[in-house]
C-alpha cells in the first residue's frame, strides 16, 4: 500500500479522537457547559464565548478529515461501485460538517423562528447524519462481497441500528429538554465509531506487512 493511501486511510481513525479532544477543548472554555444537555453545536452558536474558535477547532478540520478519508475509501476500492458510493457519502458528510461550522446556529439553537443561518445549520446537520448512515448501511452488503469480511457487515449493521436508536433517543429528548447532549454524543459516537473501524479494515493489508517485517 503506497504512503499517501496508509494517510489517507489513518485519516479515518483520527475522526473519533479529534472529535472527542476538540470537543473536551472547547467545552472547557465555555463556563457552565454541560455535555449531557447541551448539544454540540451550541459551542459555535451564536453569541457562545466560544464562537469563533469552535468551528476552527471541529467542524472545519473535521471536514477535512472526512474529505481525505472518502478519497482514501475510493483510491482503496476502486473496483466496487458501492464502495465508490459510500466513499461519495462520506464526503457529504464533510460537507455537511463544514457547512454547520460556516452557518452558526442561533443562540440557544433552537429558536422560535430560526435564521437562516439556523436553517442551513440544520440542514447540514441532517446530510451529516443521513450520509454517514447511509455509507454505514453500504457496508453491511459490502463488507462480506467487497471486503470479504462478514465481521466487517455485522460491524456496519451494527453502526446503522446504533445511529436510528440514538436519533430517536434525540429526538425524544429535544420534546423534553432532557439528556440532549448526551444522546447526540452517543450518536456522532457511533458513526465516527464506524469511520474509524471501517479505516482500520481498510488499512490491514499496511499493517500486515508492517507485522510482518517486525517479526522477521
Amino acid at each position: 500500500m503506497k504512503t499517501l493511501d496508509r494517510f489517507l486511510l489513518t485519516c479515518g481513525l483520527l475522526i473519533p479522537f479529534w472529535l472527542l479532544l476538540g470537543v473536551w477543548l472547547t467545552a472547557r472554555a465555555y463556563p457552565g457547559y454541560d455535555h449531557l444537555q447541551q448539544a454540540m453545536s451550541q459551542l459555535g452558536a451564536v453569541g457562545a464565548p466560544t464562537h469563533f474558535w469552535s468551528p476552527l477547532l471541529n467542524n472545519f478540520p473535521l471536514a477535512v478529515l472526512f474529505a481525505l478519508f472518502a478519497w482514501g475509501l475510493a483510491r482503496r476500492w476502486p473496483g466496487s461501485k458501492v464502495a465508490l458510493a459510500s466513499a461519495a457519502l462520506v464526503l457529504l458528510h464533510g460537507l455537511g460538517s463544514l457547512g454547520t461550522g460556516w452557518f452558526p446556529c442561533d443562540q440557544g439553537c433552537a429558536p422560535a423562528h430560526p435564521s437562516l443561518s439556523q436553517q442551513l445549520h440544520n440542514a447540514s446537520g441532517l446530510l451529516m447524519f443521513l450520509s454517514l448512515t447511509l455509507a454505514s448501511a453500504l457496508w453491511i452488503w459490502a463488507g462480506k462481497r467487497v471486503a470479504g469480511s462478514p465481521a466487517l457487515g455485522r460491524f456496519s449493521l451494527a453502526g446503522v441500528v446504533g445511529a436510528i436508536i440514538t436519533v430517536v433517543l434525540m429526538a425524544q429528548a429535544a420534546k423534553t429538554g432532557q439528556l440532549f447532549g448526551l444522546y447526540q454524543r452517543l450518536n456522532y459516537a457511533v458513526s465516527v465509531i464506524w469511520v474509524a473501524g471501517l479505516a482500520l479494515h481498510s488499512l490491514r493489508p499496511a499493517l500486515a506487512n508492517r507485522l510482518r517485517i517486525a517479526t522477521t
